[in-house]
């Protein structure tokens, strides 16, 4: 069971633009374009959208061992350890700079899932996606100030998320 994320062509762009490379940490990987990362734990409750009940989609998930790095000159960031909690929209991972733990469990991303496609069931399995992910204004303000920059700005597009889970 994985969290992918499509990389939006604006991010990639703003990437190259601060002239930071991106990279995988631990068992993360990079296909066609999008980091997926294992869940390693959690559970995730779902609710019918159509129904009252907010959010509709509660708990954690964990991706313990992976993540991603930004990396310019002698500068790598590693943003790992990824929790998401679907009930408040927001990422936490944390973040190291050279190696060197800077913030363990940092609220990282936001989640907008107001473009969130109804659970897709299939077999043992379920699919939630279309959530973007947004860079928040506490990760903006992290990079900005290791990378000596002001051009990361608070809920710049990431990507789209695609989460696969057991539901067995």
């Amino acid at each position: 069971m994985s969290t992918a994320v499509k990389l939006d062509a604006s991010f990639a762009k703003a990437l190259e633009t601060l002239n930071l490379t991106p990279g995988v940490v631990g068992t993360a990987e990079l296909k066609a374009g999008s980091l997926i990362f294992p869940i390693t734990g959690g559970k995730v409750a779902y609710y019918d959208p159509t129904q009252d009940y907010r959010p509709y989609v509660q708990g954690l998930i964990s991706h313990a061992g992976s993540g991603f790095s930004l990396t310019s000159g002698g500068t790598k960031v590693d943003l790992t350890n990824f929790t998401i909690d679907p009930g408040t929209s927001k990422l936490y991972g944390d973040v190291a700079v050279n190696d060197k733990t800077a913030v363990k469990q940092a609220f990282l991303f936001n989640l907008d899932g107001s473009t969130l496609k109804p659970l897709a069931p299939s077999g043992n399995t379920a699919v939630l996606e279309g959530t973007r992910v947004l860079i928040s204004d506490t990760a903006a303000g992290l990079l900005n100030k290791t990378f000596k920059t002001d051009a990361v700005k608070a809920d710049m597009l990431v990507g789209v998320a695609k989460i696969t889970i057991n539901t067995k």
